[in-house]
C-alpha cells in the first residue's frame, strides 16, 4: 500500500511554503500527498499581500473527500489563521481518529507577515496540541506559545519545550534555526522527559522561505512510512539541511527564495 500523507494548511501562490511546499516535500520523501486548503494567500518571495480564509463548510467538504477515499497515514497541520478554523479542524480530526498528527504552529512568515490572529493562539494550545504527536515551533513561536522571551540558549529552549509539552502533545521539537552559531540545533522533548539534540550545519543563505513547512511535512512523511518520532525528526532534519544547502541553485523571485525541495533528483539549474 502506498503511504498517504495529508497536509492541512494555507496555499502559497509563490510556491515556496504552505500547501505547495508540503506537497513537494511529501513527493521528495516518497509518500503520496493530499491536501485540505484552509486559506489562500497572495504571496511571493517578498511577502504576503493578502489572505482569504476558506469557508468552513468547504474545509469540511475537502476533509470528507480525502478521508472517504484515502487511508491517511499521517497529517501535517500548518497555517489555520482563525479560531473557527482551528476548532473545526480539531473536531474533524478527533471524529476521524486521524493518526500521526504533526502540528507546525505557523504564526509569522519568513518575511515577517503575521499569519495567525492573536486570539487563535489560545485555541491552538487547547484544541490542537492535545491531538498532536509532534509540535514543531521555532524560537519565535515557542516564545509566543509560552509567553516567555526569545530563548537565548539550549537551557531556555528546553524549558519552553517542557512548557509546550504540558499543553498535551506527545513530543515537542523546538527548532533552533533562528539562533546563532555554526550548528542549527533543535531540541526534541518526549514523554519520558529525555531531551535529544538534533544537529545540522547552519547555512548562510537568505533563501529559507518555507523551512518550517518543509520540516514538519518531512516529519509527517517519515511517520507515514512507519518511522518512529525520533527517527522521523532526524531524517527530516537531514532532508531540510540538504534542501537549504541547495537553495541558492534556484534562481527564482527577488526576496527570500524557497528551498530546493528536489535537490536529490534535479540536476543543477
Amino acid at each position: 500500500m502506498t503511504a498517504v500523507a495529508l497536509t492541512i494548511a494555507g496555499s502559497d501562490s509563490g510556491g515556496g511554503a504552505g500547501i505547495q511546499a508540503d506537497l513537494k516535500t511529501f513527493a521528495a520523501n516518497e509518500v503520496f500527498g493530499t491536501s485540505v486548503i484552509t486559506a489562500l494567500t497572495a504571496q511571493n518571495t517578498q511577502g504576503v499581500s493578502a489572505i482569504h480564509d476558506v469557508p468552513l463548510v468547504f474545509i469540511v467538504g475537502q476533509m470528507d473527500a480525502i478521508f472517504s477515499d484515502f487511508e491517511v497515514a499521517a497529517v501535517k497541520i500548518g497555517m489555520l489563521s482563525r479560531v473557527e478554523t482551528i476548532r473545526l479542524i480539531a473536531s474533524e480530526l478527533r471524529r476521524r481518529s486521524a493518526p500521526h498528527i504533526v502540528l507546525d504552529p505557523v504564526m509569522v512568515a519568513t518575511s515577517g507577515d503575521r499569519l495567525l490572529q492573536e486570539d487563535a493562539v489560545a485555541a491552538l494550545r487547547t484544541e490542537l496540541m492535545p491531538l498532536a504527536e509532534i509540535v514543531t515551533p521555532n524560537l519565535h513561536e515557542a516564545a509566543a506559545l509560552t509567553g516567555k522571551p526569545f530563548a537565548r540558549n539550549e537551557q531556555e529552549m528546553e524549558a519552553q519545550a517542557r512548557d509546550i509539552f504540558a499543553f498535551g502533545p506527545r513530543w515537542v521539537l523546538v527548532k533552533g534555526g533562528h539562533g546563532t552559531g555554526d550548528e542549527a540545533v533543535d531540541l526534541l522533548v518526549g514523554g519520558d522527559g529525555a531531551v535529544t539534540r538534533v544537529r545540522g550545519r547552519r547555512i548562510d543563505t537568505k533563501n529559507t522561505h518555507g523551512t518550517g513547512c518543509t520540516l514538519s511535512s518531512a516529519i509527517a512523511a517519515h511517520l507515514a512510512r512507519g518511522a518512529s518520532p525520533s527517527d522521523a525528526v532526524r531524517a527530516a532534519k537531514d532532508y531540510v539541511t540538504g534542501a537549504i544547502a541547495a537553495a541558492d541553485q534556484l534562481k527564482v523571485g527577488h526576496g527570500h527564495g524557497p528551498l530546493n525541495h528536489f535537490y536529490k533528483s534535479w540536476s543543477t539549474p
